[in-house]
């Protein structure tokens, strides 16, 4: 299993994606919803990966929701940065992590793809998450 560590720009948000698939060979998303391009969100996940979210200070984390409600979107509070989004919650939370966040950011070198899912249900898109979306563990949340 290979770790790739990252967080927001001032540390208060720490990630720990975790895979044994090689970095150039995870697809990369490129939502097209206004959220994310606004962000510029290159997303990864691996259904059999995990992700690691750790937060020192609860004040400094910002989750925002928004369209069907389906997901919680981490930001920091402090300095903005956009780090992964959650959907469902306890054990049947399933997350994907923001690759521009991650500190060997460079090695997630595919091209990223376009992708809409505003045609999507609230049915298909928490159906489509708990296909491809990775398992999440929260510390600090």
């Amino acid at each position: 299993m290979a770790f790739y560590n990252g967080g927001c720009h001032c540390g208060a948000i720490r990630l720990r994606f975790e895979t044994e698939l090689d970095p150039t060979r995870i697809e990369i998303r490129a939502c097209q919803c206004s959220f994310c391009i606004r962000h510029g969100s290159r997303a990864a996940a691996d259904p059999n990966g995990k992700l690691v979210v750790s937060v020192e200070d609860r004040e400094r984390l910002q989750v925002y929701r928004f369209g069907l409600r389906t997901a919680d979107y981490l930001l920091c509070r402090d300095c903005g940065v956009y780090v992964a989004a959650i959907a469902g919650a306890d054990e049947d939370a399933r997350a994907i992590v923001i690759v521009n966040a991650l500190d060997d950011r460079g090695q997630f070198s595919r091209e990223p793809v376009p992708v809409r899912y505003d045609t999507e249900t609230r049915e298909q898109r928490l159906a489509r998450r708990r296909g491809a979306w990775m398992p999440i563990e929260l510390s600090g949340i």
